[in-house]
């Protein structure tokens, strides 16, 4: 026995030294599972996994039944249809511009509705009428538009702001809601918009979330930014309008409120509306409230208005209408949470060093939520309401998962240079062995309130940075959700002051530790991240020997004049330029006042239609950089805006990513 337990001490560590760690091609080509819809009782719902094939760069997806009393899983075999809704009508999907109804959770399958070639669809409850949205052509503004002899013309012609926003051109076109009866032509739809020039669902991230039926299917809410041109893009104000189908009026529901107004739901009861929302105009990381409305007397009620941290995440409803769960940040993770409608106390329901990141569905007295951590893509858990114990109910990615050594990690807090408390997650390679010095990453979010907690991105993924060898310090820095309402907005106006010396606290505690190589640190990041990086590269005093910044701002005049959502430049920044006083964030916060200190090697990344940081802040700091006569080198991504969605172009920035840090830390 002693030799039998000898001979597996000496083979086990062997056989995990023995085991592959996470790669660029395994983390692209990992199971991505979704959830397409659930069952209106709740009982059942359909999920997607999805792989990408690297050489096409397409997702191939399979579809599957959940029972989610049970948990048993079977195949859907759905064709080329895609799931628009579940109801209690029946499972809708949609195909080459047909609507299709199934009665039998998609075994069988008829013909619904011709509805044409459209964007996003959503049936009333009664089944008589079907809103929809698409793009309609409301201005001339291109040449060959605009003159019928130039047909070849590739001009674009501009009298005002918000020409272009994320990664395209205003072309003259606007995503607006229709409603169409059952019994009519898709031709004699009524455009909820009519003549206005505005967008609904919004542009560019809006989607079927945008617009939604009353229960008793005779009004259509949706959500509009009701601005144009200069106005727009120095404005957050959306609000949630009702159009009446009868006497075809509309009516703005959050007019009082001058921030954010998105995602309206109304409780399974149909008597109160919930949604989200931001009270000041122009703040885009504003306290995000959960706002209910009794529909019958149209009062108002903030439910979080007790609570000291920001309601992020996703928004669902008890089946009894008594409670409402989301998800929010909190402590440097995504935890669950809820709230009763009549005693708005926040209760927390779930603990751990995980991110819940989707609430889909619930049954009897447990939640079924989507998680992710560091080291895991989504899947669906089980959540006892009663102790917020959760149990894993998918496990798409098991078979890639059991190939590799996960890394491992820790929230430590540590101080800061204003006696503050600040979460720094440290994450760890795969079989960390702490007697070693290991080099170290020095994580920078963007955002710049944007919460740093367990996600998993193919990006900026931290499971593959450790898995190459490194240290990972990502602070939570000033400006991250879930440490107060007060740490999330102290960033605003000051970027590169206490957030800069927040870094560099990480950055020097990072040190003090046995197993980083304070000799080999260097600090990434992306968009605020990546002008974090240029300003480090300013201030550092040699804590790092080695920096990469992707679609970072470089120098603020010039990215104020070229940027599109000129409300966050004007409230996070202070003001314009030629403002007088004029604001720091254009002189003393301005990284490309500093390159004259710039002393360390630098890759600048930059994509080509990137109009939140367009192409021109990466091309001076590379410019700058070589000029200075620094190690330098720069990857321009013409097709990506300001992320990376293309595989091979994923796989590239990885390798790249990774070259360069073996190159130079």
């Amino acid at each position: 026995m002693k030799l039998k337990y000898l001979i597996c001490t000496l083979i086990f560590p062997l056989m995990m030294n023995a085991q592959n760690v996470m790669t660029p091609e395994m983390l692209w080509t990992l199971n991505k599972m979704s959830v397409a819809a659930v069952a209106p009782n709740q009982s059942s719902l359909i999920y997607s996994v999805g792989k990408v094939d690297l050489k096409t760069e397409k997702t191939n997806s399979k579809k599957f039944f959940l029972n989610t009393k049970t948990d048993a899983t079977s195949d859907v075999d759905l064709g080329k249809k895609s799931i628009i809704q579940w109801d209690e009508n029946g499972l809708y999907a949609q195909e080459d511009g047909k609507i299709f109804i199934s009665k039998d959770a998609g075994k069988s399958w008829n013909l619904f509705y011709e509805i044409g070639e459209v964007d996003e669809i959503k049936i009333s409850p009664d089944g008589k009428k079907i809103a929809f949205s698409k793009a309609v052509q409301m201005e001339k503004l291109l040449g060959k538009d605009k003159y019928n002899d130039a047909p070849k013309s590739t001009a674009q012609i501009y009298t005002d702001l918000n020409h272009r926003h994320w990664d395209a051109w205003n072309e003259g076109k606007y995503n607006h809601v229709f409603v169409v009866e059952t019994s009519k032509n898709a031709t004699e739809a009524t455009d909820l918009l009519l003549n206005e020039m505005f967008d609904s669902p919004q542009k560019p991230f809006g989607g079927s979330e945008d617009f939604l039926w009353t229960p008793d299917s005779t009004e259509l809410l949706y959500v509009s930014k009701k601005k144009s041109g200069a106005e727009y893009a120095q404005s957050t104000n959306t609000d949630i309008y009702a159009y009446n189908l009868q006497s075809k009026t509309t009516e703005n529901l959050t007019k009082s409120n001058l921030g954010y107004d998105v995602n309206p739901k109304f409780s399974p009861n149909g008597q109160i509306l919930s949604w989200q929302s931001m009270e000041r105009d122009g703040f885009e990381a504003d306290k995000n409230r959960i706002m209910v409305m009794d529909w019958k007397t149209k009062t108002k009620t903030d439910l979080t208005n007790n609570w000291d941290e920001s309601a992020t995440g996703d928004v669902f409803w008890d089946q009894k209408s008594e409670k409402i769960y989301f998800a929010a940040a909190f402590r440097g993770t995504n935890q669950l949470f809820s709230v009763n409608i009549k005693n708005p106390k926040i209760q927390q329901i779930t603990k751990g060093n995980f991110d819940v990141t989707g609430i889909v569905a619930q049954s009897d007295a447990a939640l079924m939520v989507t998680r992710t951590d560091f080291n895991h893509n989504a899947d669906l858990f089980s959540v006892n309401l009663k102790n917020g114990e959760m149990k894993k109910v998918t496990d798409v990615n098991k078979e890639n998962y059991a190939k590799i050594s996960p890394s491992t990690s820790e929230l430590k807090l540590i101080k800061t240079t204003d006696g503050k408390e600040m979460g720094v997650w440290m994450i760890y390679p795969p079989n960390f062995d702490p007697s070693k010095k290991y080099p170290t990453l020095l994580y920078c979010q963007g955002g710049p309130q944007s919460a740093l907690t367990q996600f998993f991105s193919v990006r900026w993924n931290f499971a593959l940075m450790a898995a190459n060898g490194y240290v990972i310090v990502a602070p939570n820095r000033r400006g991250m959700p879930g440490w107060g309402t007060q740490w999330n907005e102290d960033i605003s106006k000051d970027w590169g002051g206490q957030p800069m010396d927040d870094y560099l606290s990480a950055a020097d505690f990072a040190k003090t530790l046995p197993f980083v190589d304070g000799n080999r640190m260097g600090a990434v990041g992306a968009s605020y991240g990546g002008y974090s990086v240029f300003m480090l590269a300013g201030i550092h005093e040699n804590r790092f020997k080695t920096f990469i910044a992707h679609d970072g701002l470089f120098d603020m005049k010039s990215w104020y004049g070229t940027t599109e959502e000129l409300f966050f430049a004007n409230w996070d920044l202070g003001g314009k330029p030629w403002d007088v006083p004029t604001p720091k964030a254009y002189t003393e916060f301005n990284p490309s006042n500093y390159v004259a200190k710039w002393n360390t090697p630098i890759y600048i990344i930059q994509g080509g239609i990137d109009f939140r940081v367009p192409y021109e802040q990466g091309q001076q700091a590379f410019q700058s950089a070589k000029l200075k006569g620094l190690k330098t080198k720069f990857l321009y991504l013409p097709n990506e805006n300001h992320w990376v969605l293309h595989a091979q172009n994923g796989l590239v920035w990885q390798r790249e990513f990774f070259g360069w840090l073996k190159e130079t830390l």
